[in-house]
C-alpha cells in the first residue's frame, strides 16, 4: 500500500492532520493507498508558498513558462503506461480509456504551452491628441483548482496548465476518491526544475480543505469541477474576497434523434457516450428524445446494442465497453435513482440493477428505462451512471422544450440528416455545447462552459485560457 504526503513549497511533507483517507480499488474493493485527510493549516502553507513565488513567476518570459509545461508533457509520456495502469487501478477506468486520457493530458500540456506566444493586448483608440491606451493581459496570481474523480488526470492539466502559462502560481485539491495518479505525477516532476511554491497539491476533504483554499484572500480564482452542491459552496466560500470562481457542475445531456437521423449513427454514439466510464461523465447522454414514428425502432436497437456491452475488470484484455462504478456510494444513488423511477411507473428494458457475474466491486448492469415522463426524478436530475431514460415526441420544437427543460446546460445533441433541422436546434438549444450527429466529447481546443445549474465560466482553447487572466488599461499621455 502506497502513502502520499502533501507537496508544498517544491517538498513533500507530512500533513499536519493524522488522520488519513484510504483509496480503493473500485473492481476489487482492496486498498491501494493512503492519503492525508488534510487541514487549513496545510492549505493556508500552500496558499503562502503560491503567493511568495509568484513574482518571480510572472516576471519569467511566457515562453520560458511555457517551457515548464512541455517539460511535463514530456514527463508523461515517458510514464504514459505506469500512469494509464495507476489510473484504471484507481477509478475502474478500462484501461484503454484510461491510457486515452494520459495521452491527452500530455497533449494539453503541449496544447497551453502552444499558447505563450498568443497573449495579446490591445492598442484602444483615444479621444484625445498624443495619447495611447494600452490593454494588457495580466496574471490572476494564485489560483485554486480543485478536481472530480471521474477525470481527475485530464482536469488536474486543464487547472495547471492555462495557470502558470498566463504567470499564476497554483494550489491543487486532488480528489479523495482518485488522487494516486495525480499525486505520482507530482513525483515525476519533481526535479523538472520548476521553482519552488509554483506549483502546490493538497489532499484533504472538500469542506475542510476545499473551503480553507476557496475563502482565502490570497486566492485569486477557485476552479471547480464537481457538484452542484460543491459549486453552490465554493460560491459562498468565495464570496466575502469577491474572488473569481469558474465552476464546471453537473449535467443532464438530452439527445434528440429525429426521423430522418442515420439511425445506427445515432444508436452507436449515444450509447458509447452513455456507458463510457459507465455513464460517469458530465457530457454524457442523459436523456434521450425520440422522434414517434421511429421509437419503437430505436429501443430495437438500443437494447440490441446495450446487450452487447461487455462489463469486466478495467484490466481486461478483452476489451470491455465499462467496469465498475468508482465507489459505494455511487453505485447506490443509481440504484435508488432507478427503483425510485420504477415506482414513478418506468418499465426496465434492460438492466436496472448491480451485475451479478461479479462478487466484488461496484459494477452496474447498462439499463435503459421507457415509460418515463418529463417530471420523473431520472429525467430531471443527473445520474451519472449507465442509465439510459427514452422518451418520444412528435415535433421538433417539443423536443427541443423537452431538452430545455432542465435546470442544467452544459451539453446536448440531436441526429437528423435535415441542416434545417439541426441549425434550428442548435440555435434554440440552451446548452454550452450541441453536438450533431456524433457522440458527446469535447476538443481541447474547444470551450467546455456550461448554461445555467451547470456552471459559469470554462475551459479549454483561448478562452479557457483567459479565464486566468484579468486586464489592466493604461493611458498613456505624452507631449
Amino acid at each position: 500500500m502506497k502513502e502520499f504526503n502533501q507537496f508544498i513549497n517544491g517538498k513533500f511533507v507530512k500533513s499536519t492532520s493524522s488522520e488519513v483517507t484510504k483509496v480503493l480499488n473500485p473492481c476489487t474493493e482492496e486498498v491501494l493507498s493512503e492519503i492525508p485527510h488534510g487541514s487549513v493549516e496545510d492549505a493556508n502553507k500552500a496558499l503562502e508558498a503560491a503567493k511568495g513565488s509568484q513574482h518571480a513567476w510572472k516576471s519569467l518570459t511566457a515562453i520560458e513558462r511555457a517551457g515548464y509545461l512541455n517539460k511535463m508533457a514530456n514527463v508523461i509520456r515517458e510514464n504514459r503506461v505506469f500512469l494509464a495502469e495507476t489510473l484504471a487501478s484507481e477509478q475502474a477506468k478500462v484501461i484503454g480509456l484510461a491510457q486515452v486520457e494520459i495521452d491527452v493530458t500530455a497533449d494539453y500540456f503541449d496544447y497551453n504551452a502552444g499558447w505563450a506566444r498568443r497573449i495579446e493586448g490591445e492598442i484602444i483608440q483615444s479621444d484625445r491628441a498624443k495619447e495611447h491606451i494600452f490593454l494588457h493581459k495580466a496574471p490572476i496570481g494564485v489560483s485554486v483548482g480543485i478536481l472530480p474523480w471521474n477525470f481527475p488526470f485530464f482536469v488536474m492539466a486543464r487547472k495547471v496548465a492555462p495557470s502558470l502559462v498566463t504567470g499564476n502560481t497554483c494550489v491543487i485539491k486532488p480528489s479523495c476518491v482518485a488522487p494516486n495518479t495525480v499525486m505520482e505525477f507530482v513525483k515525476l516532476i519533481e526535479n523538472i526544475g520548476l521553482p519552488a511554491g509554483v506549483l502546490n497539491f493538497v489532499c484533504g476533504s472538500g469542506p475542510l480543505v476545499g473551503n480553507a483554499l476557496s475563502k482565502s484572500p490570497i486566492t485569486g480564482i477557485v476552479s471547480l469541477t464537481g457538484s452542484v452542491y460543491a459549486g453552490q459552496k465554493i460560491m459562498e466560500a468565495a464570496a466575502p474576497n469577491i474572488t473569481k470562481v469558474s465552476l464546471e457542475l453537473g449535467g443532464k445531456a438530452p439527445a434528440i434523434v429525429c426521423a430522418d437521423a442515420n439511425l445506427e449513427l445515432a444508436v452507436n454514439a449515444i450509447v458509447n457516450s452513455k456507458v463510457i466510464f459507465s455513464g460517469q461523465v458530465c457530457n454524457c447522454a442523459e436523456r434521450v428524445y425520440v422522434e414517434d414514428s421511429i421509437y419503437d425502432e430505436f429501443i430495437d436497437r438500443v437494447t440490441k446494442k446495450l446487450n452487447e456491452v461487455k462489463v469486466e475488470d478495467a484490466f481486461s484484455t478483452n476489451n470491455p465497453d465499462m467496469s465498475s462504478m468508482v465507489s459505494q456510494a455511487q453505485i447506490e444513488k443509481v440504484e435508488e435513482m432507478v427503483n425510485f423511477a420504477k415506482k414513478e411507473g418506468a418499465e426496465v428494458v434492460l438492466g436496472g440493477q448491480r451485475s451479478s457475474q461479479f462478487d466484488r466491486g461496484y459494477f452496474y448492469q447498462p439499463t435503459l428505462l421507457t415509460n418515463v415522463k418529463q417530471n420523473m426524478q431520472i429525467i430531471q436530475e443527473e445520474v451519472f451512471g449507465p442509465v439510459l431514460p427514452v422518451m418520444k415526441f412528435s415535433t421538433l420544437d417539443e423536443a427541443i422544450a423537452l431538452s430545455n427543460d432542465s435546470d442544467f446546460g452544459l451539453t446536448s445533441s440531436i441526429f437528423s440528416e435535415n441542416f434545417n433541422k439541426v441549425m434550428h436546434a442548435s440555435q434554440e438549444l440552451e446548452f454550452g455545447e450541441t453536438y450533431i450527429n456524433r457522440e458527446h466529447f469535447e476538443a481541447i481546443q474547444g470551450f467546455h462552459a456550461g448554461w445555467k445549474k451547470s456552471g459559469v465560466g470554462g475551459a479549454d482553447g483561448k478562452h479557457g485560457m483567459e479565464e486566468y487572466l484579468q486586464t489592466k488599461v493604461i493611458y498613456a499621455q505624452y507631449r
